[in-house]
């Protein structure tokens, strides 16, 4: 699992479909089915962005709950930190279920998180789980990465994700980086009182040379372009667990800096790209 030899591809390969199906055997023998949907969500952010597929010209409601919290990155509060417990159980679930999960150590190994986009072997691969991560992609980041960064248009055809889990004296830090998406969301899933010191997410303004470290709350979220450079400083007590979640064009395309972007109406921002998926994995 840890490993990046052609055997290791191989074995992901060779037992792709081995995985999809104990993952639905899985969750099926325990009724775990129901235990993700829409009540997830922060309840004013649901009720506007559903208003918004209603009638996309309302979409200034969703608009007005994004905060920008350093010069290209906005937060909000993403997921109901009532209900976080339900999500977190699932998880701990997953990560006891003795079926294997490839974690994400595209850019520095992360033992603790699992790959959640179905072009990623060994990916979480349980129905209700994608069901609900396909219902945040299209239904929320999609909409709201075009109303808060018109360029990203025509680069978020593709979805791509993963998990992690900081844990102190194990895999504590990411070094300062960019993204390779065109937007990316990063969602803390801490519990309510599940605290936590150290492992802010610094950011960079290449301009001003201003840095800013901005730290979670349960269920907030992050949103920003890939190529905002940030880091996770080292956590230094407890544990955080995250989504991190991109968007980017066929075959890894993500927009120009500076580049003309295409306008496009509120109608056209809350749609579902008619694009498949063409199974390019970052990593």
């Amino acid at each position: 699992m840890l490993q990046r030899a052609p055997s290791v591809q191989q074995f992901w390969t060779k037992n792709r479909d081995l995985f999809k199906d104990a993952w639905t055997d899985w969750e099926s023998s325990e009724g775990r089915e129901h235990v993700l949907d829409s009540s997830l969500f922060d309840p004013q952010l649901r009720s506007a962005v559903e208003q918004a597929w209603d009638d996309p010209t309302k979409e200034a409601a969703v608009r007005e709950l994004w905060k920008e919290v350093f010069p290209g990155v906005y937060a909000t509060q993403f997921f109901d930190p009532q209900r976080l417990a339900a999500l977190r159980d699932y998880l701990d679930e997953v990560s006891s279920a003795d079926i294997p999960l490839r974690p994400p150590y595209g850019i520095v190994l992360n033992r603790g998180g699992a790959l959640l986009d179905p072009r990623s072997e060994g990916y979480l691969a349980a129905p209700s789980f994608q069901a609900f991560y396909k219902e945040l992609m299209d239904s929320y980041m999609r909409p709201v990465s075009r109303l808060l960064f018109p360029d990203v248009v025509g680069y978020d055809t593709q979805t791509f994700g993963f998990s992690i889990r900081w844990q102190e004296n194990k895999d504590t830090s990411l070094r300062p980086h960019t993204d390779a998406s065109a937007v990316t969301l990063n969602i803390n899933l801490n519990l309510p009182g599940e605290d936590f010191s150290g492992s802010a997410v610094s950011f960079y303004d290449n301009e001003t040379r201003q840095v800013s470290k901005l730290t979670f709350e349960p269920g907030t979220a992050l949103i920003h372009h890939g190529s905002v450079p940030h880091a996770s400083e080292p956590i230094t007590s407890g544990e955080r667990y995250n989504f991190v979640l991109w968007l980017y064009g066929e075959n890894g395309r993500i927009p120009t800096q500076g580049a003309e972007h295409k306008e496009i109406d509120a109608r056209q921002r809350w749609t579902v790209p008619a694009a498949s998926s063409d199974n390019f994995a970052p990593f």
